[in-house]
């Protein structure tokens, strides 16, 4: 996903918080090293859920029961990583390779995976609740851990961009945020990175804000902090007849969230989940550090409405496409603001995370967070597995 931090917090309590600290080898994964658990769970909740209309677009590429996943990246050598964040779930591989039989393998290795009281003194080197990962154009990795577990408060020292060689699978560089970055109630949520001017750009979702981070001097900066278009709208989401309250009985509050940078780097796009307006602002402005916050907000622009979305991602031809969580669907925006729905299908259960490939797939998660216990009582009503889907973008 993207975000829910603000409001999971108050509800999660002790229990969580003292699963996060077991550490991952005490988590589950439904198929960590072969499919055995997986296949088997996910066919005992498939009977329960929604079938492929006859004619989706939408492929799958795998599924487990659990943990639930929210990102995905697909490597230059065509392996696909998913991203396990420790939300609900303590997942063994919280970045994980995906294999075709749904077998899932650590990455970049187990040691990484590992978060446990023993390694608890070194949190730069360990995924502590990875939350997003994307790949540049250079065919570099990176994972944007906020390092919170069950969305509480950050682990001092844990919030982190890493950078990883794929043809390698070694880390080389880790850019590690501090509390004027990211303070412990925050959420560092998706990444994207700019090679032409060497920055990374970020929403933070518990309270809403972008960063900006200069990949050479490992330099970063919150901005937009009180700008209203980081914020969640006055609405109330409405998912698969999910009202969408919080334990205290109060309309989810998501802010900034999804992100896209355009291809030639120019401007970067973003939205709240809780919302039905994208913005966009030109990144030359994000990175002069000597503009006020009043004169940055000046360079946002309001691009109108669009469905309440969780994840963007954005083609050459600058088509914008959209995870509308409440339409179960992926919708694009054209370069004239007309919104196209390419594929609505009943098994993309809130649709979170996109990864375009180059020879134009769409890769998409479907994360079901609205069936998470923290929406629903504390009942989890999760009636089939966490899915990755693919299709080819129409011409």
């Amino acid at each position: 996903m993207r975000c829910f931090a603000t409001i999971h917090r108050a509800a999660l309590g002790p229990v969580l918080l003292a699963a996060t600290l077991v550490g991952c080898n005490a988590g589950a994964d439904k198929g960590t090293t072969t499919n055995s658990n997986a296949s088997a769970d996910s066919t005992a909740t498939a009977s329960a859920a929604p079938e492929a209309p006859a004619n989706s677009p939408l492929q799958l590429v795998g599924e487990l029961r659990e943990p639930q996943f929210v990102g995905v990246a697909v490597l230059p050598d065509q392996r696909v990583l998913i991203v396990s964040p420790r939300w609900d779930y303590n997942p063994v591989n919280p970045i994980a390779i995906l294999g075709p039989d749904n077998s899932v393998q650590p990455y970049p290795d187990a040691k990484w995976c590992m978060w446990n009281d023993s390694v608890r003194t070194e949190p730069e080197k360990h995924w502590i609740s990875p939350q997003a990962a994307t790949v540049d154009r250079s065919g570099m990795l990176w994972v944007l851990d906020p390092a919170a577990p069950g969305l509480k408060y950050t682990v001092p020292g844990g919030p982190k961009l890493v950078k990883i060689d794929p043809k390698t699978n070694q880390v080389v560089q880790t850019i590690r945020f501090d509390q004027t970055v990211a303070p412990r109630k925050s959420y560092l949520n998706d990444v994207r990175i700019d090679l032409d001017h060497n920055y990374a750009y970020i929403t933070e979702s518990s309270q809403g804000g972008l960063v900006v981070v200069d990949l050479k001097t490992q330099k970063a900066r919150r901005v937009l902090t009180n700008h209203p278009s980081v914020k969640a709208e006055d609405i109330r989401l409405n998912v698969e007849g999910n009202p969408m309250l919080d334990p205290m009985g109060k309309p989810a509050k998501l802010h900034s969230d999804g992100i896209a940078l355009s291809r030639d780097n120019q401007h970067l796009y973003y939205h709240a989940v809780t919302g039905y307006t994208l913005y966009r602002i030109p990144t030359a402005a994000l990175r002069n550090a000597s503009l006020s916050e009043a004169q940055l907000g000046a360079q946002v622009e309001n691009l109108g409405k669009t469905p309440a979305c969780d994840g963007l991602e954005i083609d050459a031809n600058n088509n914008l496409y959209i995870t509308a969580i409440e339409q179960n669907a992926v919708v694009r925006r054209t370069p004239d603001g007309k919104i196209e729905t390419l594929a609505k299908d009943p098994r993309l259960q809130w649709p979170d995370t996109y990864f375009l490939t180059p020879d134009n797939t769409l890769y998409v998660t479907a994360s079901a967070i609205h069936k998470t216990p923290t929406w629903n009582k504390g009942v989890g009503k999760q009636n089939q597995p966490y899915r990755l889907f693919k299709m080819a973008l129409p011409k």
